[in-house]
């Protein structure tokens, strides 16, 4: 059998870890390690001072708004009264307007008194337009302001929401790093939570045998927590960028059969295997000479033979022509 070494670990599906958005100090754990969780499930609350006060802030603006927006609010029954006393005026003197018209046209009235009540009449009715226009000003203005408290309330909502860190997956909590009490920072990981159904090995191999592996390839695997049993998978993506640091890439492989036990983190070392065959014609690597030679026993001494190499391993070698099964190769010499 001929294969590519690599290790790695025992991953859990979707397994992805918990990060915050926000700064703050841990007030609430509401889950433990090895805890099943559901997707959209409260982890952690976390509270900042900060971000209180400015959802208070919002919250008390957003109310304020909806009362002075409302049919009831001070300022829009202070604007309502002057329309109403407006408009009594404009009737009034309305109807004075045509008294005194009716009075000229009997001449019981002069044409200066006519005219001084019809002015008296046109700034009434002016004056009752305009508040009107003051009335549907403010209330307009009042709606927009309701509008923007609205949306503000809603950005500090939203910033509130991310103080309750909450699962993305179904799945188990593998692993939490924060206890209640202790101080978030943004962007720190707070735990590790993943799929506890299935699994998949993120594995490492060296930069010098990428050419060789490739989707679909037999794996056998073996895991220090089960040592009594070599497990087997396949390769299911082969990354593009290898790490320079290293001098590695990166592997995954899907497990063609079950784990016996729930568990992500478990180191492993794999073979995965580039090609085997049932019977084969192998040699110890030690005794190969240089230039791919061996001495043969023969009935005239010792006679160094060539040999074409097939499957390699770190110990064997496959002979596929040059001697065979019949012939003596001389080790100790």
């Amino acid at each position: 059998m001929e294969a590519v070494y690599a290790s790695g670990f025992v991953v859990a599906q979707d397994e992805y870890q918990v990060f915050s958005q926000v700064e703050g100090s841990l007030v609430d754990k509401l889950v433990k390690d090895g805890e099943d969780v559901k997707q959209g499930q409260a982890l952690f609350i976390i509270e900042g001072g900060q971000q209180s006060s400015r959802y208070q802030l919002s919250k008390e603006n957003y109310d304020m708004a909806t009362r002075n927006a409302g049919n009831d609010s001070p300022v829009l029954r202070e604007l309502n009264a002057s329309v109403a006393s407006a408009k009594s005026k404009m009737a009034f003197d309305s109807l004075n307007a045509a008294r005194y018209s009716n009075l000229l046209k009997s001449n019981a009235t002069s044409q200066v008194d006519f005219d001084r009540m019809k002015l008296t009449y046109e700034n009434s009715k002016n004056d009752f337009i305009l508040q009107k226009s003051r009335y549907q000003k403010t209330k307009n203005q009042l709606y927009l302001e309701l509008q923007n408290a609205k949306s503000q309330l809603q950005i500090s909502t939203d910033e509130r929401g991310r103080y309750t860190v909450r699962s993305e997956v179904n799945g188990k909590v593998f692993k939490t790093m924060k206890e209640k009490g202790e101080l978030i920072r943004r962007s720190e990981a707070i735990a590790v939570v993943g799929q506890d159904n299935t699994f998949y090995l993120q594995l490492s191999i060296d930069e010098l045998d990428v050419q060789r592996i490739n989707k679909g390839q037999e794996v056998l695997v073996k895991i220090d927590a089960y040592p009594d049993h070599v497990f087997k998978a396949s390769v299911s993506k082969v990354y593009s960028m290898v790490n320079a640091q290293r001098q590695s890439l990166r592997v995954d492989a899907s497990f063609t059969e079950p784990l016996p036990g729930s568990f992500s983190g478990l180191a492993v070392e794999a073979n995965i295997v580039i090609q085997q065959k049932q019977k084969a014609l192998v040699i110890p690597k030690s005794i190969l000479l240089e230039g791919d030679s061996v001495f043969i026993k023969t009935e005239n001494g010792e006679k160094k033979i060539k040999i074409w190499r097939g499957i390699e391993t770190l110990d064997e070698v496959e002979i596929i022509a040059g001697v065979d099964s019949s012939d003596v190769i001389m080790v100790n010499r």
